[in-house]
């Protein structure tokens, strides 16, 4: 995940946490060796519909996909929409590209790295979604200023979606839960929380699925786990 100074969306970022777990599997390397390369966004340079897809089209961004399950479901659901991934952890990546293949999915591009650095190469009010799925909560307080949800990425966040465009943030930390909420709060002015009851943010809505992560923290870890949707003002 990256740190910023409050309220500084420009600050360089800097990944923290893994990059690589157990050695990856033989399909997997292959997947990445062939077919990232293929599917990268430019490590460099302006990023826009246009650069990834050679036309303008709805774009959405997920910040750190996991293994790819929601991205490559919500790609295969708008199949004329663009959907970016930014994932840091090359496990991660090996498995996404596996539903990429496997999906047949053209309209993906993945981003081996930090989240923020693509983010703050597209243009502004670009962006039809964004999605924060379970994002490492970083418990400790010496450690919450590298929470994606802070004020800096949410005023980046902010820059990037059109008006009307959403924000979609999900966990299952409690402590995570209350910091973010508390973040938001102090950016009314530019998001609107989309809420009737508590039912919006205790059951997942429709077009948002079960990731193998929050199947585990519901099965395994008992845990509870809330949404939350955002509408750019």
């Amino acid at each position: 995940m990256s740190a910023f100074k409050e309220g500084d969306p420009t600050t360089l970022s800097r990944l923290y946490g893994r990059s690589q777990g157990k050695p990856l599997r033989p399909r997997q390397q292959g997947l990445v060796d062939n077919l990232l390369p293929q599917i990268s966004v430019p490590a460099e340079g302006p990023v826009s519909a246009e650069v990834l897809f050679g036309e303008d089209c709805p774009l959405h961004f997920e910040i750190g996909f996991g293994g790819g399950e929601h991205l490559a479901y919500r790609a295969d659901l708008l199949p004329n929409h663009g959907f970016i991934g930014a994932e840091p952890f090359l496990n991660g990546v090996a498995q996404a590209l596996s539903h990429i293949e496997d999906g047949r999915l053209a309209n993906v591009r993945l981003f081996h790295g930090d989240a923020i650095d693509v983010l703050k190469r597209l243009p502004d009010c670009s962006l039809t979604m964004i999605y924060l799925l379970h994002p490492d909560p970083w418990p400790k307080n010496k450690h919450a200023k590298r929470r994606m949800m802070n004020d800096g990425p949410v005023q980046l966040f902010a820059a990037k979606l059109k008006p009307g465009g959403e924000l979609r943030f999900g966990t299952d930390h409690a402590v995570y839960l209350r910091h973010a909420l508390m973040v938001m709060q102090r950016f009314t002015d530019q998001f609107e929380w989309v809420v009737k009851d508590r039912s919006s943010w205790e059951i997942r809505p429709s077009g948002w699925p079960e990731t193998r992560y929050e199947h585990k923290a519901r099965t395994v870890y008992n845990h509870e786990v809330w949404y939350f949707r955002y509408r750019r003002r």
